[in-house]
């Protein structure tokens, strides 16, 4: 059974830098796609950042330049670092990864928000 799980979200200031993390079980981060989701209250689930299994990068244009995914393998850990935050950057925070199967799956979220 695939479980991931995320977490290190919370309150931060405008301008200030937050790292979520994604541990996973059930499923091979080093070999599969993943990535990090947002959804802000009101609005729709938005893509933030993708890791292909290329070790390719996607980033919405919202965020480029301001947060970095990355993966650590030995540890089965996807982590998004979050610099220059901004309030509209407030939402829950989920982790994705999909298989060669195609199969996805979702995390619960995290919730991170931006105010002073």
């Amino acid at each position: 059974q695939v479980q991931l799980v995320e977490s290190g979200g919370g309150l931060v200031q405008p301008g200030g830098s937050l790292r979520l993390s994604c541990a996973a079980s059930g499923i091979n981060f080093s070999t599969n796609a993943v990535g990090w989701y947002r959804q802000a209250p009101g609005k729709e689930r938005e893509l933030v950042a993708v890791l292909a299994r290329s070790s390719g990068t996607i980033y919405a244009n919202s965020v480029k330049g301001r947060f970095t995914i990355s993966r650590d393998n030995a540890k089965n850990t996807m982590y998004l670092q979050m610099d220059s935050l901004k309030p509209e950057d407030t939402a829950v925070y989920y982790c994705r990864a999909s298989d060669v199967s195609g199969m996805v799956y979702w995390g619960k979220g995290t919730l991170l928000t931006v105010s002073s």
